[in-house]
């Protein structure tokens, strides 16, 4: 027989069709009373199938008492509650690496647009201004002291492409790294920021870290800094950046994620100092694909009584 699987989010349909052929697939995000789903459905349930801002709550998983496995589609898994799953000896899996290049690749491309102001130039040509006018000057990017705060996969991999633009990069991490020397350590994220231009937030999202960025380093980051957040949108205080950008007490902000998105705060849409993106860092064909196949490999190797491929816990 089939195992049973509970699916909490839609995925692409190259992902929809082979888990469908290999499992017997309960579409929780279609259930019109998701409560008394679980509650007929939750006894046959073996693994979990989400996504990473989707995770799986407690309440979920205590109603699938045959829960074996937690398969995350994405990097984040702070949306998955590790402590019941551990009591429960629940394995938990996401899907790292194979879109680091892809959230470091567009978080770079941020800095490029929030610094130039690509959209507003882009916004200029076709609202005809530029007859009239040339767009104003912007800021340069090269030769610009940047800090990234979490040194991780995806931290590394956005401070090797900024070196192509010779900037000063500095990082904060929980311990320096030594074979890094050529990037100055800060052991404080308030530190960190007041020594930057712009300030990229790459590390992962857990208890720890909620609102890490506060108000301490928006203050440090100053009327001139900016600051990309590229990880999870709990590891800053919304209320606290909202309130320096609308006070122009910080320069500018681009992101990528965003407390309780797609429903974002709509004091966001109201700045003209703000970068928006739609949650899209990982959003090419050939990444979405890679992640739904190693989604889809860790959820058959549990089930073949293999090693997990990506294990968190």
């Amino acid at each position: 027989m089939k195992p049973v699987v509970l699916q909490v989010g839609s995925l692409p349909e190259w992902d929809e069709t082979p888990l469908n052929a290999g499992c017997d697939v309960l579409r929780y995000f279609e259930a019109e009373d998701q409560r008394a789903f679980l509650r007929e459905q939750g006894a046959a349930v073996r693994a979990i199938v989400t996504r990473g801002e989707l995770g799986a709550d407690k309440a979920m998983i205590d109603a699938c008492p045959q829960l074996e496995l937690v398969s995350v589609y994405g990097v984040g898994f702070d949306a998955v509650d590790l402590d019941a799953c551990a009591a429960r000896g629940i394995r938990v899996t996401n899907t790292p690496d194979v879109l680091t290049e892809d959230v470091a690749d567009l978080g770079v491309g941020m800095m490029i647009s929030l610094l130039r102001e690509l959209d507003g130039a882009a916004a200029w040509v076709r609202d005809g201004h530029w007859q009239s006018s040339n767009y104003r000057l912007t800021s340069r990017v090269h030769g610009k002291r940047v800090g990234v705060l979490g040194m991780g996969r995806i931290g590394q991999c956005v401070a090797r492409r900024l070196s192509g633009f010779d900037v000063q990069l500095s990082y904060c991490d929980m311990a320096a790294h030594p074979d890094r020397e050529e990037w100055q350590f800060v052991a404080d994220p308030v530190a960190l920021a007041a020594e930057v231009d712009v300030l990229f937030v790459t590390l992962a999202a857990s208890a720890a870290t909620r609102h890490i960025v506060g108000r301490g380093v928006i203050d440090a980051l100053g009327e001139h800094g900016c600051l990309i957040n590229i990880s999870r949108a709990s590891n800053v205080d919304e209320d606290a950046l909202l309130d320096a950008l609308e006070a122009r007490a910080l320069g500018g902000a681009a992101l990528d994620v965003f407390e309780g998105e797609p429903h974002i705060n709509p004091r966001f849409r109201a700045l003209d100092n703000v970068l928006l993106l739609p949650h899209c860092a990982s959003g090419t064909v050939e990444t979405r694909r890679a992640m739904g196949q190693l989604l889809r490999d860790n959820v058959a190797a549990h089930f073949r009584g293999e090693p997990l491929l990506t294990p968190v816990n």
